[in-house]
C-alpha cells in the first residue's frame, strides 16, 4: 500500500498582536514619563544610607546652593499658575498673562519678588542663562516664609511636601536658616534630598537593603543632610 504523503506548510506567525502591544507600551511611557527638571544652580547633594524615595506629588522643592543662594520651585504646573497669581495680587507686582505662564514654566526661580517682573520680562532661553542672585531668607528679609505660606494657601486640603536640596558644601548655618523658616510655618516634616551610597557591610542597614532599595530620602532634621523624612 503506498504511503500517503502529507504536505508541508509553513508556519506563519502572526506579529500583528505583538507590535500592538509594543506600540502601546511605547506610547503608556512617553505619556506618563516625568524628564528631571533643570536646576537654576549645579547642586551637588551629599551621600546617605537612606533608602526612602522621595514622594512623588505635591512637591515644594527648595535648593540651597554652595554659596547660600536660595532657590525654589513647586512640581505642578496649575499650581504655579496659582502661586503667582496669589504673589502678583499680594504685591501689585502688575505681571501680565503671558509673564505668569513664563514662571508657570519654570520649575523653579530664584529672585527676589521685587526683581520678579524684570525676570519674568525675559524670555525663556535668557531666563535659563541669566545667573539669579537667590531669594531673600533672612531674618530681615525672607521673602521664602511667604512663598511657603502662599503654596501651603492654594494647596488647601493637600499635604505639601517640603524637600531641601543643598550642595555638599554649603555651609550648614544657611540650612538652618530655611529649617527655621519652615519651623516658623509649623513645617516640621520635610525631606532632605541625598544620594545614595551603600550601608557597611554587617550593619541592621546593610541586611535591610539587601530586601529592597531607594535612592533619595530624608534625615533628621538640624542635623547632617541625610535622605528621608525628617520630624
Amino acid at each position: 500500500m503506498p504511503k500517503v504523503k502529507i504536505a508541508r506548510k509553513s508556519t506563519l506567525v502572526d506579529m500583528t498582536p505583538m507590535c500592538d502591544v509594543a506600540f502601546l507600551l511605547l506610547t503608556f511611557f512617553m505619556l506618563t514619563t516625568k524628564f528631571k527638571p533643570e536646576d537654576p544652580v549645579a547642586v551637588v547633594t551629599p551621600t546617605s544610607i537612606s533608602q526612602k524615595l522621595l514622594p512623588e506629588e505635591d512637591v515644594a522643592m527648595i535648593i540651597v546652593g554652595k554659596n547660600g543662594q536660595v532657590f525654589y520651585g513647586l512640581d505642578d504646573q496649575n499650581l504655579r499658575v496659582k502661586l503667582i497669581q496669589a504673589i502678583n495680587q499680594q504685591y501689585n507686582l502688575g505681571l501680565s498673562n503671558e509673564q505668569m505662564k513664563k514662571f508657570s514654566m519654570n520649575s523653579s526661580f530664584g529672585v527676589p519678588i521685587p526683581q520678579l517682573k524684570q525676570f519674568l520680562s525675559m524670555s525663556i532661553d535668557d531666563q535659563k542663562a541669566a545667573q539669579q542672585p537667590g531669594i531673600p531668607y533672612d531674618s530681615a528679609n525672607n521673602e521664602l516664609a511667604q512663598w511657603i505660606k502662599y503654596t501651603v494657601s492654594i494647596n488647601a486640603g493637600k499635604s505639601t511636601q517640603f524637600c531641601i536640596k543643598a550642595d555638599v558644601d554649603t555651609k550648614f548655618p544657611k540650612v538652618n536658616e530655611v529649617l527655621k523658616t519652615l519651623k516658623l510655618g509649623n513645617h516640621m516634616k520635610l525631606h532632605l534630598i541625598t544620594d545614595m551610597k551603600a550601608p557597611p557591610a554587617g550593619t541592621p542597614a546593610a541586611m535591610e537593603a539587601q530586601k529592597g532599595g531607594g535612592s533619595e530620602g530624608a534625615a533628621p532634621a538640624g542635623g547632617a543632610p541625610a535622605g528621608g523624612a525628617a520630624q
